[in-house]
């Protein structure tokens, strides 16, 4: 699963290409449930966006549905 620390990072590495990308979600960050757990299982919270941002979103994923 990863440490809380990995979650951090992934977060951190996420929202930097999504703001390259000219995304903004505001909710991201890490599950604060998922990491008080014993052992931590931290999963990363995505949240909420507008219609706008998801569509965004949406253009920003390759059509062939393959890893970038």
């Amino acid at each position: 699963m990863g440490t809380v620390e990995d979650a951090e990072e992934a977060v951190a590495e996420l929202r930097a290409a999504l703001e390259r990308a000219g995304i903004k979600l505001p909710s991201l960050g890490l599950d604060p449930v998922t990491c008080a757990a014993e052992p931590p299982r931290p999963l990363v919270e995505l949240g909420r966006c507008t219609v706008e941002t998801a569509r965004l979103l949406a253009a920003a994923l390759p059509e062939e549905g393959g890893r970038v």
